[in-house]
C-alpha cells in the first residue's frame, strides 16, 4: 500500500518535482502534504517543529515570523496553485503551518497547549464554523487558501487562551 499518489494536481506533477521546485516545496509543507490521506494534518504535524524553533525566540520576533510566514504564504500558495493547475489542491499545506504558528502566537509553551493547539486548529480547519466556512468558499487565490487558515488559527488560539486560563 502506497502512501503517496502517483500524481499530483492537475498538472500530474511527480514528487521529485514538488520536492526539487522550492515553492512546492514549501508549500507542500517540506513534503508533509504529499501523503494521500490526511495532508492538511501531516502539514500541521509538519508545523510542530516550526513551532518548537520559533518559541525559543523572543515573542516579538516569533510574531515577525509568523506574519512572514502568513504574508508570503498567500503568494506561496497562490504559486503552488498555479503550478498545480489546482486551486486549493490539499498538499498545499503551508496554511496549515502559518494557521499553527497562529493558533500558539500568544499561548506559553507546554507540551499540552502543544498538544490542545494542534487539536484545536485541526477541530476548527476541518468544521469550519462561520465565517470560516464562508471565506473557504468565496475568497479565491493564494488569499483563499491561506485566509480559512488564518481564522481558524486565531479561532483555535482564542479557544486554547480561554481553556489555558481556567486550567
Amino acid at each position: 500500500m502506497n502512501i503517496f499518489r502517483d500524481s499530483y494536481g492537475q498538472a500530474q506533477l511527480s514528487i521529485k518535482s514538488i520536492l526539487t521546485d522550492p515553492v512546492l516545496f514549501l508549500a507542500f509543507g517540506f513534503g508533509s502534504g504529499l501523503v494521500k490521506k490526511a495532508p492538511g494534518t501531516m502539514g500541521t504535524l509538519a508545523a510542530v517543529p516550526v513551532y518548537l524553533l520559533c518559541v525559543q525566540f523572543d515573542f516579538w520576533l516569533y510574531a515577525v515570523l509568523t506574519l512572514l510566514a502568513t504574508v508570503l504564504g498567500v503568494w506561496l500558495c497562490d504559486e503552488a496553485a498555479n503550478k498545480l493547475n489546482e486551486h486549493d489542491y490539499g498538499g498545499i499545506v503551508w496554511d496549515e503551518v502559518a494557521g499553527y504558528l497562529i493558533t500558539m502566537l500568544f499561548v506559553p509553551f507546554s507540551w499540552q497547549a502543544l498538544c490542545l493547539g494542534f487539536v484545536l486548529f485541526r477541530l476548527f480547519d476541518i468544521v469550519k464554523p462561520q465565517p470560516i466556512k464562508w471565506v473557504d468558499s468565496k475568497v479565491t487565490g493564494g488569499l483563499g487558501i491561506m485566509l480559512d487558515d488564518v481564522l481558524a488559527g486565531i479561532f483555535a488560539g482564542l479557544l486554547l487562551q480561554w481553556i489555558e486560563a481556567w486550567l
